[in-house]
């Protein structure tokens, strides 16, 4: 099973730069990878990212409280047609032009005509801020964060654990939603913290990590994450892997994390002897082939885009 993470993220990465390349699929052999869908490697090349940090963070005002506004109310919901739904009736979000009762009726009609609201990639709890509905009361939630000075209080966090500790302070920002908030925000170029850094387990990524190390790992699952990541050139020669990275980046803290959630999913295909935590059985969504040319933008202070502008064309 530890094995397979980094077969895994081999194979995955070889998929998504056949892809970046223009290169005629099937991108792979593996009938597990063909069949269902998985993420990329790298979080900041997953669509929903890419998306973010082209049309929100670093599109529109790149004043700080305007970064801080658009991506943490883009990922209240973490769902494009939601962030679309906005700028389609409102403009481009902005703190600026900010009014809760022009944002919540658009909001609320759409949730009244059925659309959904929120992302079904993982489960946004909602905050008790006085509303009725878990929308408003997310509104309500960043109108707190901003009069409470949080764009400039993270701005003066002196690492990235002090900074993850600010977010969480607030209502229902748990431990999973507080570390993907913080990854997002730190995308931006106003915040700089080194994603080698700190690393919050989440829920998938702990099924993942009992199913390649048992159950001795637990507790220490943030120390596994580290050990992945120092690790991960060594493991790739010991298989005979090529892996060279997102255009020559190491996977980070985040990416590991992430990746032990990708290998929980796939292990049920491939090792439905082996159990983790949750007892999931199946891979819930199934693979469909996207005939969209990929590309990719990352943030400029990576200094990678002319690479990868370069190796896609």
């Amino acid at each position: 099973m530890f094995d397979t993470y980094w077969r895994f993220a081999a194979a995955r990465q070889a998929i998504y730069e056949a892809r970046l390349a223009g290169q005629p699929g099937p991108w792979t052999e593996d009938p597990i990878l063909l069949n269902y869908r998985f993420t990329n490697c790298y979080r900041a090349a997953d669509r929903v990212s890419q998306y973010l940090i082209r049309n929100v963070v670093y599109a529109g005002s790149q004043a700080w409280p305007e970064v801080f506004f658009r991506t943490v109310l883009f990922k209240s919901f973490n769902r494009i047609s939601t962030w679309e739904l906005l700028a389609e009736h409102l403009g481009t979000p902005s703190w600026t032009g900010y009014d809760f009762h022009s944002y919540d009726k658009v909001l609320t009609g759409a949730f009244d005509a059925g659309e959904r609201l929120y992302s079904p990639a993982y489960v946004v709890p909602p905050p008790a801020m006085g509303e009725e509905r878990k929308h408003s009361n997310h509104l309500r939630l960043i109108e707190r964060m901003m009069a409470s000075r949080a764009p400039e209080r993270l701005r003066a966090c002196q690492s990235m654990a002090e900074a993850f500790t600010l977010l969480r302070s607030f209502p229902a920002v748990g431990d999973f939603l507080g570390y993907q908030f913080l990854i997002d925000l730190n995308y931006s170029a106003e915040l700089n913290f080194d994603e080698m850094d700190f690393v919050v387990p989440g829920p998938g990524a702990r099924d993942g990590i009992r199913k390649c190390f048992g159950a001795q790992a637990d507790g220490i699952e943030a120390d596994v994450i580290r050990y992945m990541a120092d690790t991960q050139e060594e493991h790739f020669a010991r298989l005979g892997l090529e892996f060279h990275g997102l255009r020559g980046r190491r996977l980070q803290l985040i990416d590991c994390q992430n990746l032990f959630c990708e290998v929980d999913k796939y292990a049920r295909v491939a090792h439905p002897e082996i159990d983790g935590i949750s007892g999931r059985s199946r891979i819930k969504q199934s693979y469909r082939r996207d005939q969209t040319p990929l590309d990719a933008w990352f943030p400029p202070k990576w200094q990678i885009n002319d690479t990868v502008a370069g190796s896609a064309a």
